[in-house]
């Protein structure tokens, strides 16, 4: 979907497709039919936006071959889906049945990571709206945080250059503009936007920026305004968001048997009580754990939240809630002003197939219906910050 904001930018929003499993290219254009067309009908939308999700092999084929760009093209437009963003974070097999810490990798220490990425970009160059301002692309935020050290660290520094100078041949020789967005994860080597103003000063910010996922900014316990500040002050430039909310715990110990419920063997749920935001190290043990049953097991002090990411229109059953309140309040501090904070919204709630078992979706029509409920969320949030829809893209 398309909104305008008051400064007469188009903010594109739509949902990441990584909650689906199809990892080539017959099974992208299933996916398609089955579940992103169903979601723009149910919004009775005339465009629907994709952060799309291109695992390596694909990309690489892609890459490689301009008649298979051009078919995806056309097979997205004749369904009335456009992509503006893709999401480069998991490499491969994200829906795989145990994924926990193989996602962060190859990191950006490695060329696998950095011919990904621009993989993706020449991709992207090609799949972009004639009247698009620019592409984006969401990656991890360089590596989990152990092991690192001065020697990982150079090189990353030299991936992000190459990286920088990729981009800036793809620009050259397609005419399109694509950023790419690192996006802080709790656990990883950047957690918080402090961090990431640290670690990624002199990057070349024409081209590399920030992905700011909100239900990460909830786990990091981070002010959204001040964390904002703290992006602006160092010039990393927002350039993909992704709404989404996280499961909070005001009574760890009270909520144990509903916690519980949340535990499951396919992703990392790292976990941070309150006094992670005032830590000199936001994974410090005593305020942080890996995982939900970590936490459990060492009775973090509360209050706790969670990196499980849940539908935005349905909270946990109390004495659980989600970060919603956080997510509204980094949406008003990025479009309610007289500039657009972003253009590139993306709905991102690749859980839906491990929420508890009364919660997940028992069918393909059950689980459109609730991707389009949860844009249908964040639309209406966006049009009470004074966005409007435009005129025959969304009505």
């Amino acid at each position: 979907m398309r909104l305008r904001h008051a400064d007469g930018s188009i903010v594109h929003l739509g949902y990441c497709t990584n909650v689906h499993p199809a990892e080539d290219l017959a099974g992208i254009l299933a996916q398609l039919d089955t579940y992103a067309v169903p979601v723009r009908r149910a919004l009775d939308a005339d465009l629907l936006g994709l952060g799309l999700w291109l695992a390596a092999p694909v990309a690489a084929a892609l890459a490689a071959d301009p008649a298979a760009r051009r078919r995806l093209r056309h097979e997205l437009a004749v369904r009335g889906l456009e992509v503006v963003t893709l999401n480069g974070f998991p490499y491969a097999a994200f829906q795989a049945p145990v994924v926990k810490g193989a996602v962060y990798h190859p990191d950006w220490t490695t060329p696998e990571r950095l011919g990904y990425t621009l993989d993706l970009a020449r991709v992207l160059a090609d799949l972009l709206p004639e009247d698009a301002a620019r592409g984006s692309i969401s990656t991890l935020p360089l590596a989990w945080r152990t092991p690192w050290d001065a020697d990982r660290a150079d090189v990353a520094r030299r991936r992000l250059d190459e990286l920088a100078a990729g981009l800036a041949e793809v620009e050259r020789t397609t005419g399109r503009t694509v950023r790419v967005g690192f996006e802080p994860e709790p656990g990883c080597l950047v957690e918080s936007t402090g961090q990431a103003s640290k670690i990624f000063l002199g990057v070349d910010m024409d081209r590399i920026g920030i992905c700011l996922d909100l239900a990460h900014l909830a786990c990091a316990w981070e002010e959204p305004v001040a964390a904002l500040g703290r992006l602006r002050s160092a010039g990393l430039p927002v350039v993909k968001v992704q709404v989404s909310a996280a499961v909070e715990a005001g009574d760890p110990d009270g909520s144990a048997e509903a916690l519980r419920r949340w535990v499951e063997p396919r992703f990392l749920h790292q976990t941070r009580a309150g006094g992670c935001a005032d830590a000199t190290d936001p994974a410090d043990p005593a305020y942080a754990a890996d995982d939900l049953d970590a936490a459990l097991d060492a009775r973090l002090p509360g209050p706790w939240r969670v990196h499980y990411h849940v539908p935005l229109h349905a909270p946990p059953e109390p004495p659980l809630r989600s970060t919603v309140p956080v997510l509204r309040a980094a949406l008003a501090a990025l479009y309610a002003g007289p500039a657009a904070g972003c253009d590139h919204l993306d709905v991102e709630t690749y859980t839906w197939g491990v929420l508890p078992a009364a919660r997940r979706p028992r069918t393909d029509a059950e689980l459109a219906g609730g991707i389009a409920a949860e844009l249908a969320f964040a639309r209406d949030e966006l049009l009470g910050l004074g966005l409007t829809t435009l005129a025959g893209v969304s009505r």
